[in-house]
C-alpha cells in the first residue's frame, strides 16, 4: 500500500504558484499564493494522515474460470469500504497482456461501509490460458490530493474455451426446429440392429437367435429381445488447420469461426437425437472423435478442441481421405471447413473431395473475404490500384468458381462470411438430413 499525489495537487499547487508569479505586478497576490499553496500542501497531508490510518478498501474480482471465445464476458469487482468516512475510490483491473486491454478504468464515490460491484466486459479472440494480473485501488478522501494504493488478488489463470455461449444460443434453434415438426410422429420399426427396444413374450414367426435366455429362465416361458431400427444419422465436423487457416477478420482467425461453428452445430446435431463427431488435420490427422450421442460428448468435442492451433503448413488431404475410409463405416455428412483461396488450390485437392463423397454425404464449408470483395468494388485511381484491383476481383471470381466446380463434382459447397458461418452452416444441416 502507498501513498501518491495525484493530478489535482500537481493542478492547484501550480495554480498557487502562478499566482505567486503574479506578485511582482500587484504585491497583494504575492501573499495570496502563498497562502493557497500552504493550504494545498497542510490539506494534502491531512488526508495523507486519515488515509493511512483509517482508510480501509477490499477489492475481489468474480469471473468464470472458463470464458467463451469471440464473445463478450463478465468480469465483477467486488468493492468494499471497511472505514465510516465516504471514499472516492478509482479501480485498476490489470486484464491478460493477450487481451491488449488498457482503458479498464472505473471510478466509484463509496459511503462509509459500503459495498458495491463495478463490471466490464472481455472479448478474447484467442483460445488458450490467459492470467489477470492485480486488482488495483487508488483511494481518495475529501479534495482528492493523495492517493492511496491497495492491490489485491495477485495473479488469476483463466481458459479460454470455444464458444459454448454460442451454442446456448443455438439450443433455442433446436427446439424451436423441433417444435416445428410436432405433427410428425416417429414410427418404431423393429429390426435386427444393435439398438435394443425391450423384452416380449416368443411369438410364432421370431428368431430363434433373439431369444433372451436370462429372461427366459426367469419367466419360465420363451422370451425374446426386440431391436428397433437405428435411425440416427453421423456427422463429422472435419476442421482443416493448415495455414490458410490463419487468415482472420474481425480480430478472430478462420480457424477460430470453424471451430465454434463445429462445436454449435454438434450441439444442434445431438438435439435432432444424430451423432456428432469430430476431425482436425494439417499435415496429418490429429483428432479423431467417433460420432456419438452420449451425455458427455459435448465435453469431450469441447476438450478436443480447446488447444486446436493452426500450423503453418499445406493440408494433407489424401491422409484425411485414408483415415475417414477406414474408420467411418457407415454412410455419414462430413462437413469439411477450409480455405480455398485459389481455383487451383482447390483442384490439387479435388480427387480426394471426390473420393470422401463416394460413400458419404460431403458439405465444403469456405470463407468468402469481405475486405477483397470490398476492394474489388472500388474505382482505382492510381495505375497500381488497377492491378490491386484486378486481382482482388480474380480471388472472387475463383472462389465462386470453386463452389460451382465442386457442385459439379456431386460435392455440397458453402460459401460463407465468418461472421455468420455457424447460422449458415446449421440451417444447411437442416435442410441436408432428411437427405443422407
Amino acid at each position: 500500500m502507498k501513498m501518491f499525489l495525484t493530478r489535482r495537487f500537481l493542478i492547484y499547487s501550480l495554480t498557487a504558484a502562478a499566482v505567486m508569479s503574479f506578485g511582482w505586478l500587484w504585491p497583494p497576490l504575492l501573499s495570496l499564493g502563498k497562502f493557497l499553496l500552504l493550504t494545498v500542501v497542510v490539506a494534502a497531508a491531512v488526508e495523507t494522515v486519515v488515509l493511512r490510518v483509517y482508510a480501509n478498501v477490499s477489492a475481489v474480482r468474480k469471473c468464470a474460470d472458463r470464458f467463451s471465445n469471440g464473445d463478450d464476458n463478465c468480469v465483477s469487482i467486488i468493492l468494499e469500504n471497511k472505514c465510516r468516512m465516504p471514499l472516492s475510490v478509482t479501480v485498476i483491473d490489470e486484464a491478460p497482456i493477450e487481451m491488449q486491454r488498457r482503458d479498464i478504468c472505473m471510478e466509484k464515490r463509496l459511503t462509509g461501509l459500503e459495498r458495491t460491484t463495478v463490471e466490464y466486459m472481455l472479448r478474447p479472440v484467442v483460445r488458450g490460458e490467459y492470467e489477470f494480473g492485480s486488482v488495483r485501488v487508488f483511494a481518495s478522501f475529501m479534495l482528492r490530493l493523495v492517493e492511496r494504493r491497495y492491490s489485491s488478488q495477485n495473479g488469476q489463470k483463466i481458459c479460454v474455451y470455444p464458444s459454448y455461449l454460442m451454442m446456448r444460443q443455438w439450443k433455442l434453434l433446436a427446439f424451436a426446429h423441433n417444435d416445428m415438426q410436432q405433427g410428425i410422429h416417429r414410427v418404431r420399426q423393429a429390426g435386427n440392429n444393435s439398438d435394443f427396444d425391450h423384452i416380449k413374450k416368443y411369438a410364432g414367426g421370431d428368431e430363434y437367435r433373439s431369444i433372451n435366455w436370462k429372461a427366459t429362465a426367469r419367466r419360465a416361458q420363451l422370451m425374446v429381445n426386440v431391436y428397433s431400427e437405428e435411425r440416427s444419422q453421423h456427422v463429422y465436423c472435419i476442421i482443416e488447420k493448415g495455414r490458410m487457416m490463419q487468415q482472420t477478420a474481425a480480430g478472430m482467425t478462420f480457424l477460430d469461426y470453424a471451430v465454434n461453428a463445429s462445436l454449435a452445430l454438434s450441439y444442434v446435431v445431438m438435439q435432432h437425437n444424430d451423432k456428432a463427431g469430430v476431425v482436425t488435420f494439417a499435415g496429418k490427422v490429429d483428432a479423431f472423435v467417433p460420432a456419438e450421442r452420449r451425455q458427455s460428448q459435448m465435453h469431450t468435442l469441447n476438450e478436443t478442441l480447446y488447444n486446436e492451433h493452426t500450423d503453418f503448413v499445406e493440408a494433407d488431404y489424401q491422409t484425411l481421405a485414408v483415415t475417414l475410409s477406414r474408420n467411418i463405416r457407415r454412410r455419414s455428412l462430413l462437413v469439411l471447413f477450409c480455405n480455398f483461396a485459389t481455383m487451383n488450390a482447390m483442384c490439387r485437392q479435388l480427387s480426394y473431395l471426390r473420393n470422401m463423397a463416394l460413400r458419404n454425404r460431403l458439405l465444403v464449408v469456405f470463407f468468402r473475404d469481405e475486405d477483397i470483395e470490398t476492394f474489388a468494388q472500388k474505382s482505382p485511381e492510381m495505375q497500381e490500384e488497377y492491378f490491386q484491383t484486378v486481382q482482388a476481383e480474380q480471388n472472387v471470381k475463383d472462389r465462386r468458381l470453386i463452389a460451382a466446380e465442386l457442385r459439379q463434382n456431386g460435392i455440397e459447397a458453402l460459401l460463407v462470411k465468418p461472421e455468420s458461418m455457424t447460422a449458415d452452416v446449421i440451417n444447411q444441416y437442416i435442410r441436408m438430413r432428411h437427405f443422407l
